[in-house]
């Protein structure tokens, strides 16, 4: 599992102007029914969310299930506070977080996680404490 320590070490402090951040041109094949046209987000996740949106499509996931795009990057403190959250380096996104609330039973069917995982991330409904809208990359 990525921690914030690690992502300090490789990626520096995190902040709107880190060199591993990036504006994404999503290609247009991949602009399916939530998926965005363009995302802020670490270099490191653009082969993997890549992946992921084409397992969403390939799968049949991307227009029944996926229904918001919830963000990537935010520089902010997890909810312990004591930590940054992935979000803040732009390794991480959320989805659907209208039905998928933090420390709430998750809405999503293990087909649509299994298009994250499949493509190299953690999912946060398994979290302790779940957070079933978040998909983090799994390392880095």
């Amino acid at each position: 599992m990525v921690t914030s320590k690690r992502c300090l070490e490789k990626y520096g402090h995190p902040s709107k102007d880190n060199p591993w951040m990036t504006l994404w041109d999503v290609p247009t094949e991949l602009e399916i029914g939530a998926i965005p046209k363009r995302i802020y987000c670490n270099k490191d996740l653009i082969d993997p969310l890549k992946s992921a949106f084409i397992n969403l499509i390939s799968r049949g996931y991307a227009e029944s299930e996926l229904l918001t795009w919830d963000g990537c990057f935010n520089v902010r403190l997890t909810t312990s506070g004591t930590s940054w959250s992935l979000h803040s380096w732009g390794i991480a996104v959320d989805v659907n977080a209208f039905e998928n609330g933090f420390n709430k039973p998750p809405k999503l069917s293990s087909g649509f996680v299994e298009c994250f995982t499949d493509a190299g991330f953690n999912w946060g409904g398994k979290f302790t404490r779940p957070d079933g809208m978040h998909f983090e990359l799994a390392q880095i």
